[in-house]
């Protein structure tokens, strides 16, 4: 097992690919270990790692986003939020954050949601005056809102992998998505305030109203799926469905600008970026079973309920070892991992699994922007042509304020738990 450890450490610092990090880890202990009857079944359980129906809400999910960009949504959302904040000191950064909010609710990933708009709005941002280390980090942070508001893949890989609601997951997200958005412009309103940033002309009325009318067409897929899950109509899986078929709808029909010619290239970014996840999914249930057949997941299970008997301490615990492994892991990678191991471990300490479905979640997507692994942080870093040293001094107020809410969030169930009991 010391040997696959250090392969493991060794490849995370050669930057190979998480997920072959993990298979390789995995093949190297099973050689070292001479058990080759468990070779015979990696291949099983490669497969059997993928053998979910709630899976099949990625690769829609991934559609529908990919339908809805390419059919203009983007621009829209820029635009509508550009008319309600525009305004204010420091407008087009506050427009970002309310930007980002809206298409979180369509994404759903922060890796895919920071690439868009690292090159749509850092550049905008420059061109107003603002420097451009903090525009990157700006786009970044916003960008953590992808994985919280629904639809998530880090909920919807969650709710397979624990065995929880992904329908209560999806109503868990919507709560702490508003905080983190607020937190975050109350967060720019101070900076603006202290920077004397610049302001745009206040948008009239009548200009709101046509923006929200352009809007409502994208605004209506993530209702659809709330309300098509609150209702009982459908399964978070038909809703990432649904969601396609409105997309498809909206863009060829109400906005016209989704074209026949690019449903291929459509079709091929979808298929690319859910096998990559696909692969990290079923590369790390390898690895964890080999966590399990060497009862890691146990032992570290029975030194945790050592260190407290106190739900509010193991909570403080949890989340600082979650930020530690967020800093190394990929946050889908480190998920398949870990719930396994704290599932037992929450039942114990009486922790709602979906109020921990969200602070796993949050924890692991601080991640993307922590060194020396985060993924979000390199993207903002290449898109926004901002050395990485300068972006991370950028971040820090927002990581702070990314902190404290996951704080609030972990120490109030009510905020995550409220929705799904009620709805």
């Amino acid at each position: 097992m010391l040997v696959a450890l250090l392969i493991f450490i060794g490849l995370l610092l050669l930057k190979v690919p998480i997920a072959f990090v993990l298979g390789i880890t995995t093949i190297v202990y099973i050689i070292f270990s001479g058990d080759m009857g468990l070779m015979a079944t990696a291949p099983q359980r490669l497969y059997s790692g993928l053998e979910n129906y709630g899976l099949l809400a990625i690769p829609l999910f991934m559609l529908a986003g990919e339908l809805m960009n390419s059919g203009g949504i983007t621009k829209r959302l820029v635009a509508f939020s550009k008319t309600l904040v525009g305004h204010f000191k420091g407008g087009l950064a506050y427009v970002n954050v309310l930007a980002n909010m809206l298409l979180a609710s369509i994404i759903g990933s922060a890796t895919a949601q920071i690439a868009m708009m690292s090159r749509t709005m850092v550049p905008a941002m420059e061109k107003e005056g603002y420097s451009r280390e903090f525009s990157a980090a700006t786009t970044a942070s916003a960008g953590l809102l992808g994985p919280i508001i629904p639809p998530s893949m880090l909920f919807i890989i969650y709710g397979v992998s624990s065995g929880a609601s992904i329908g209560d997951m999806f109503l868990a997200g919507v709560f702490p998505g508003i905080i983190f958005t607020l937190s975050f412009i109350i967060l720019i309103g101070w900076l603006g305030r202290r920077n004397d940033w610049p302001t745009e002309k206040r948008s009239s009325a009548k200009d709101i109203f046509k923006s929200f009318l352009k809007v409502i067409p994208a605004i209506a897929v993530p209702i659809i799926i709330i309300l098509g899950i609150i209702t009982g109509a459908f399964t978070p899986t038909e809703s990432a469905a649904i969601a396609c078929l409105v997309a498809l709808f909206v863009g060829f029909f109400i906005y016209r600008e989704l074209k026949i010619t690019e449903i291929p290239k459509i079709l091929i970014n979808t298929v690319v970026t859910t096998a990559i996840i696909t692969m990290l999914i079923s590369m790390a249930n390898l690895f964890g079973w080999m966590l399990s057949f060497e009862m890691i997941p146990q032992t570290i299970a029975n030194w945790m309920v050592t260190l407290t008997e106190s739900p509010l301490l193991f909570l403080l615990v949890v989340n600082i070892f979650l930020l530690i492994v967020g800093m190394f892991l990929d946050g889908i990678a480190a998920l398949i991992i870990l719930v396994p191991i704290f599932t037992p471990l929450i039942a114990n300490y009486g922790i709602d699994p979906i109020h921990f479905g969200v602070i796993i979640s949050v924890n692991l997507t601080l991640g993307l922007l922590t060194p020396p692994i985060g993924s979000g942080l390199y993207i903002a870093s290449s898109l926004g042509e901002v050395r990485l040293e300068s972006l991370v001094k950028s971040l820090v107020p927002f990581l702070v304020v990314a902190f404290i809410v996951l704080l609030i969030i972990t120490y109030v169930p009510a905020i995550t738990l409220w929705l799904p009991a009620n709805l």
